[in-house]
């Protein structure tokens, strides 16, 4: 067998990593089974998955169908075992375990799992189960007149406000899971729901924290929120009480640099009453479960994302998962819902399986931005729904003005598209070559970008930044020196986190000279200011007229160009390009093939986890 796995190492199937793992736990001749199952366990939690259900360690699945004379020849080694037969085989070993005492891999409901990726799910799933569908006791006609404040009813309007319906769930349960797509108001909805707690509460210290997975997230958030805030109509002081700076996850949970040691856990907990996690699909199994160790009993927690986005770089993808349950609520939650908020909910929001979760969970469908006859709006949706043959209607009916759709089927076309992004790019030039001020330029450059789906390659980010540079050279736009390659006018994307400079990962600045001749790179600031860093001082950085999807996750352009290869790859996702799709707010150019964009709309991401089993069921009320 261990000859097999390095042959799956050599084709890029297995890491050393996973085939090293299965040496450790299968050190017998015998244990093939073990250190078959034992390697792509380890190779599944390294894309992100929670578990491998035994289901997959059959010649069809193994190596995800790569190599199949490979797989049926490693499902051979490891004995022909069917699903039954693997259970058995499994539980024979020492290394594996069914939860009940220590042991390296866990097996369960015909999951296998990593120990801490298994206690992991099993805290998140325990303290989910926990709320019960429990509701906050509060006076309903005090909390009707203060949702009434915030959310005026519309008599003139007989839509249903789903920002008022999430915060009526976020102040009636313990926890809550608010999805909703860009321009579903969720930061206008944190800034009112932190104001009807403030109410509800009045002369209780409320102690309130924000939290978001990255340091760039947290600013943006903490921004945004205080502009919100500032809008509402309330007295000065209350404001301050509300206008508080967002934190990252890893600094609310006082985790040490380099280091998996937390100041705060299960036994020395956050001192927090409520806490907001924004950005929520970014976030891991692991690091929710680390957050839910180190609350204490009385603390609300809010999640708030888009679960349709791309998930967590590492394992899980809590939010997605229990949005996408769409169970409706209990009848109880129903009627409590119209009592203090004026609204019934529609027939198809009734219950179906009865998940204690259940009632904790709103999904925004109202989009503020766009008007519903969009094009980007109409192709969002259509993506998230998987639903290719709308799509391809949308991008080829010319009467949509705000999406173009342009196929790269040749060099020429290619040469085109590079073209098509420098004019696009044509505002931020001439500012530069005015010696504008260095907001205008900035302002300028971050109304259009470049995504991309992958790094390197002529398609990638690499690629295309190297190419719009040489073009811009060629054509006397840029002077660019490519012995030190630093220029004026280069955008730079900064590439770690760097709190002393005011700067994180994935900000964008602009490398200009300042009233002395001395070279900057000038920073558009969450709070509107202009913040001038010395080349000198810049932390790692790379150059960016294009970015990766992954990286914009978060900001929205007003002109965003997908830039998408020529040929299919496994990390070609629906929620790729979703992402991609909805950080455009006027205009949306997509450069790819026909095959491609099919492909990329039907492969959905799928995340092998056992949370929802776990999930309590209760009786249909």
């Amino acid at each position: 067998m261990e000859n097999i796995l390095f042959q799956a190492q050599q084709f890029h199937l297995l890491r050393p990593l996973d085939v090293q793992f299965a040496r450790l736990l299968a050190t017998k001749p015998t244990q093939s089974a073990l250190m078959l199952a034992s390697a792509c366990l380890s190779a599944n939690t390294g894309v992100g998955h929670v578990c491998l259900p035994l289901s997959l360690l059959t010649p069809s699945y193994l190596f995800e169908g790569h190599m199949p004379q490979l797989a049926h020849k490693a499902w051979l080694r490891a004995g022909s075992l069917s699903l039954k037969e693997w259970h058995q085989k499994l539980l024979e070993e020492p290394a594996v375990g069914d939860g009940s005492y220590p042991t390296p891999l866990i097996l369960e409901n015909k999951c296998l799992y990593l120990q801490r990726m298994w206690q992991y799910e099993c805290t998140v799933a325990k303290f989910f189960n926990r709320q019960r569908r429990t509701l906050v006791e509060n006076n309903e006609d005090i909390i009707a007149s203060v949702l009434a404040r915030y959310f005026p009813i519309d008599i003139d309007s007989n839509e249903i406000n789903w920002q008022k319906i999430a915060t009526a769930i976020a102040i009636t349960h313990p926890i809550a899971f608010i999805s909703g797509g860009p321009g579903t108001g969720k930061t206008s909805l944190i800034a009112k729901l932190l104001a009807v707690f403030l109410q509800l509460n009045e002369g209780m210290h409320l102690r309130i924290m924000m939290a978001a997975p990255t340091g760039k997230a947290a600013a943006r958030m903490s921004e945004s929120l205080n502009l919100e805030i500032n809008n509402l109509v309330m007295d000065k002081y209350k404001k301050d009480i509300l206008s508080h700076k967002a934190v990252t996850l890893h600094r609310l949970l006082g985790i040490r640099p380099n280091s998996q040691r937390m100041y705060y856990h299960c036994h020395n907990k956050i001192n927090v009453d409520i806490l907001i996690i924004d950005e929520a699909s970014m976030v891991d199994l692991p690091m929710i479960a680390n957050v839910i160790a180190a609350l204490p009993p009385q603390a609300r927690v809010i999640f708030i994302g888009d679960s349709c986005q791309l998930s967590s770089v590492d394992a899980g993808s809590v939010l997605r998962d229990l949005c996408s349950l769409e169970t409706g609520y209990s009848s109880v939650c129903r009627a409590k819902i119209a009592r203090i908020t004026g609204f019934k909910l529609p027939a198809e929001t009734s219950i179906v399986n009865n998940y204690a979760i259940s009632d904790s969970i709103c999904l925004l469908h109202k989009s503020y931005r766009f008007h519903e006859d969009s094009g980007i709006n109409r192709i969002a949706n259509a993506i998230k729904y998987g639903n290719a043959d709308n799509v391809f209607a949308i991008l080829n009916n010319i009467k949509i003005k705000d999406i173009d759709y342009t196929l790269l089927c040749d060099k020429t076309a290619y040469q085109n598209m590079l073209n098509d992004c420098i004019d696009s790019y044509k505002e931020y030039l001439q500012l530069l070559h005015n010696y504008a001020m260095p907001a205008a330029i900035l302002d300028a450059f971050h109304r259009f970008r470049i995504l991309c789906a992958l790094r390197e390659g002529p398609f990638g980010v690499s690629g295309i930044n190297a190419r719009i540079e040489q073009k811009l050279m060629q054509s006397g736009l840029l002077t660019i020196d490519n012995s030190i390659h630093c220029y004026t006018g280069r955008p730079v994307m900064i590439l770690c986190n760097a709190p002393s400079l005011e700067l994180y990962n994935g900000d964008i600045g602009i490398l200009l000279l300042d009233d002395k001749q001395k070279r900057r790179v000038y920073f558009s600031l969450p709070n509107g200011k202009i913040k001038a860093v010395p080349l000198s001082r810049l932390p790692e950085h790379e150059t960016a007229f294009a970015m990766t999807i992954h990286k914009s996750q978060g900001s929205e352009f007003q002109h965003i160009a997908i830039v998408l290869p020529d040929k299919i790859w496994s990390v070609l996702t629906r929620e790729l390009l979703y992402t991609a799709v909805t950080r455009a707010r006027t205009k949306l150019s997509i450069y790819a093939t026909d095959k491609v964009l099919q492909y990329i709309i039907k492969n959905k991401t799928i995340r092998h986890s056992g949370l929802i089993d776990r999930l309590t069921i209760l009786p249909t009320t």
